[in-house]
């Protein structure tokens, strides 16, 4: 930790929200004649590298200054009145449960542009692609940087448009009726949520999420919280996804270019779940309470079907889609979230935290390998690439294939790396769930997750064996993984690492601050 005054602190978290936006606007403007290189292009391509990266760097800076021996109180805060009519504020702050999200956000979105730096994704002129890409990660960044509801709604809403137009665009076949699928999806659940946040906001005379969560559910009745759980869940279920409500999920991935999916991936589902720890569990506690048994329940049905439908699209002769199995990989993967958070205790929604981490981190490095893998074979299909007996990557390219593999064994919760520890977390929470939620139901959770976890390291075994084993056949050699990728991909492999080694960096961060939502704002 470095020594960072509060102002500046204030201002980093403000630069982190605002630059993006102004960074778009610049990106559709000519480049400067000294500044385009080889031309326009490339000029607007280094331009998405440059903001990223100085957003990326802000946020280690804010991450360093953080105040780690009080990770439970909010910091960097600004809070200026907006809308005095309805009380809304603008206000923004980081504790430790929203801090890692944030420089989760800036890493994959620095890493997707220099990504698209060397490998441009085809379709239209880049300008428009860069200025996309930082509206995005705007609307991400200020997802887990404001505390008002209002405002976390308008966050919320701005990824929409950017994740369409970059499918719709950008994406490969099938692209216009996944976009379309995408958005109907989320904007139809952000309606149901948006009745959800106004009923919270007014009934409690405040819009302001610090205030409601110290409040801790005191000023709204057990109905109104029930029904305000049931509206906002279902807007926030969407974008987790959760089962049943996922199905726009595997076309969205499938559709879209690969800085899209890890962006899909690795940050926007991440938005569903920070709302559920960020809003649901301390603003409305009797209602949680209500309709945890049932999150519970719709979170392991998701962890068995998504690892079923990803066995399906394994089997030979599926004609199976290795991005589209990732996608549903994705669906098992957050039902463990929701399980963590369904179980209301401290060990099972820091378990959730962690495995929203962990999945960020190796879905993120799985679609940039299969992005990869789609590149050198002009195909993604499982049975075209292993052919007869196997695409042996591992002899074709080496280093690609050692990659994919590690990527694998870590989303299947390999103990050493961070998929492990998560999903741990989250079955033990629901061995012992909070007081009042049914034991019984609650084990039986436990059992069919614990299960999940066998069909996922099935599924993902199965993948190895198809892409990176295999004889060696008369065929010419794959190009192996190139300079840019390596740098795009090592900080991935690193985290996923350290993150399985050293868990406490991080749940250090996330324990105090979840223990302070869970007690009603009382650290």
């Amino acid at each position: 930790m470095i020594d960072i005054s509060e102002s500046v602190m204030q201002f980093l978290l403000a630069f982190i929200v605002v630059i993006p936006l102004v960074g778009a606007v610049a990106a559709l403007l000519p480049a400067p004649p000294g500044l385009k290189g080889t031309g326009p292009d490339q000029a607007v391509l280094r331009h998405g590298v440059t903001v990223t990266g100085a957003i990326l760097g802000a946020a280690i800076v804010l991450a360093a200054g953080f105040d780690h021996d009080h990770p439970s109180k909010m910091q960097a805060t600004t809070d200026i009145s907006w809308i005095p009519a309805l009380d809304v504020r603008i206000h923004l702050g980081i504790d430790g449960i929203s801090l890692p999200l944030l420089v989760l956000t800036a890493l994959l979105t620095f890493l997707c542009a220099l990504y698209s730096y060397f490998k441009p994704p085809t379709g239209p002129s880049p300008k428009a692609f860069v200025a996309l890409l930082l509206v995005l990660e705007s609307g991400t960044l200020a997802t887990f940087a404001v505390l008002d509801l209002l405002l976390f709604f308008l966050a919320f809403e701005m990824v929409l448009i950017p994740m369409y137009f970059l499918i719709a665009r950008w994406g490969g076949a099938q692209r216009q009726a996944a976009a379309w699928k995408f958005i109907l999806y989320t904007l139809l659940g952000s309606v149901v949520m948006l009745l959800g946040l106004l009923l919270i906001g007014l009934k409690s005379g405040t819009f302001d999420m610090v205030a409601l969560a110290t409040d801790n559910g005191r000023g709204l009745t057990s109905s109104v919280q029930v029904i305000a759980v049931l509206a906002i869940g279902i807007g926030l279920a969407v974008k987790t996804p959760m089962w049943p409500l996922h199905s726009w999920l595997p076309d969205a991935h499938t559709a879209a270019p690969t800085v899209g999916s890890v962006l899909l991936a690795g940050v926007l589902l991440k938005m569903g779940t920070y709302g559920f720890v960020r809003i649901l569990l301390p603003i409305t506690p009797d209602g949680m309470h209500t309709f945890a048994p049932y999150l519970a329940a719709f979170a392991v049905v998701g962890i068995i079907y998504g690892s079923l439908a990803c066995l399906a699209l394994v089997r030979p002769g599926s004609k199976g889609d290795l991005k589209r199995l990732i996608a549903y990989s994705s669906v098992g993967h957050m039902g463990f979230v929701l399980l963590g958070i369904a179980s209301m205790t401290p060990t099972g929604v820091n378990g959730a935290l962690f495995a929203n981490i962990a999945h960020g981190l190796i879905t993120g490095l799985l679609f940039f390998l299969v992005g990869a893998v789609k590149d050198r074979y002009g195909t993604a299909d499982l049975d075209t690439l292993s052919g007869a007996t196997g695409a042996a990557l591992y002899g074709r390219a080496p280093r690609l294939g050692g990659l994919l593999a590690f990527a694998a064994v870590a989303s299947l919760g390999l103990p050493g790396l961070a998929g492990f520890w998560g999903e741990m977390l989250a079955l033990f929470g629901s061995f012992d769930p909070a007081d009042g939620l049914s034991r019984p139901a609650f084990l039986t959770f436990m059992s069919i997750a614990a299960f999940g976890t066998l069909l996922t390291a099935a599924y993902m075994l199965m993948v190895v064996r198809r892409v990176c084993m295999g004889e060696k056949r008369e065929e010419p050699q794959l190009a192996d993984v190139q300079t840019y990728e390596f740098a795009a991909w090592t900080p991935l492999v690193a985290l996923t690492v350290l993150a399985g080694l050293w868990p406490a960096a991080l749940l250090g961060l996330t324990d105090p601050a979840v223990q302070k939502l869970l007690a009603g704002g009382k650290s």
